[in-house]
């Protein structure tokens, strides 16, 4: 899960002084910056523990509704900074635990907080970094906006949930092009094959996002977190057994009552 391209600031280790992820909450959203601008926010064992970190109190927090993930400056995330890894060898293609640990915390908690997860990708989005895009619940990214999976073009393999996530978007063989080839294909083109829910002008994303955080926010949080766990598990079941599954699952939604006394007045 290198960057691609594979850049730093230059510091230590790749860090920079102060916090790795910045966050900001207004009106029940989180917003989460994924915050090393001058390496193309590459992915740190730091940034990862840091977004972690706030992952999981978001998830705790019944003020928080919807969590909106970006970068800050012209990249999302560039991949993985390889620099980090201080030349230790990558056996057999995987980056080892001090990345895959803390990423696979991250594309958990996206994928299973009882609330939507919304990624904004406002430009370099590969690899590492796309892997932790595929677990949020929906994406809206810059048309322009380069991405890709180049674990091939590095000898790599997938350890944060590529291989089980692109192909249940994008389906099988879109998913085999993709990885197989590596290549970069833009924002537009991610939105035509499924990828992302929207695709809008650089200078329309933040509106773009906006509008669909509102649209969220309209709505029923304890439905939407029924939803968000009801799909998790249609894909991860078959038809028969996902049927029983919502037949049989509860879900806390008080604002039933408030919300139906209004209908047809």
């Amino acid at each position: 899960m290198p960057s691609e391209p594979n850049r730093t600031d230059g510091s230590p280790g790749g860090e920079v002084d102060g916090p790795e992820v910045l966050t900001a909450v207004d009106g029940g959203v989180l917003t989460v910056t994924l915050n090393r601008p001058a390496a193309l926010n590459a992915i740190t064992p730091r940034m990862l523990a840091e977004l972690g970190d706030v992952l999981e109190a978001a998830a705790e927090d019944d003020t928080i509704r919807v969590v909106v993930l970006t970068g800050s400056g012209r990249a999302f995330s560039a991949g993985v900074d390889l620099k980090v890894l201080g030349g230790r060898d990558l056996t057999d293609g995987s980056v080892g635990d001090l990345l895959d640990l803390p990423a696979r915390r991250v594309t958990h908690l996206l994928s299973t907080m009882p609330k939507p997860s919304v990624a904004k990708v406002n430009g370099h989005c590969f690899t590492g970094a796309l892997e932790l895009v595929l677990a949020c619940d929906l994406v809206v990214v810059a048309s322009a906006a380069k991405l890709g999976d180049t674990h091939a073009k590095f000898g790599l393999r997938p350890t944060w949930g590529m291989s089980q996530r692109l192909p249940r978007l994008v389906g099988m063989v879109a998913a085999r092009e993709l990885s197989y080839t590596a290549r970069v294909f833009t924002g537009a083109e991610a939105a035509g094959m499924g990828l992302v829910a929207r695709a809008v002008p650089a200078d329309e994303l933040d509106d773009a996002v906006d509008g669909l955080v509102r649209d969220l926010l309209a709505n029923s949080p304890g439905s939407l977190a029924a939803y968000k766990d009801l799909y998790r598990e249609a894909l991860e079941r078959p038809l028969g057994d996902g049927l029983a599954y919502e037949a049989a699952t509860t879900y806390r939604i008080p604002d039933t009552v408030e919300r139906l006394s209004g209908f047809g007045s």
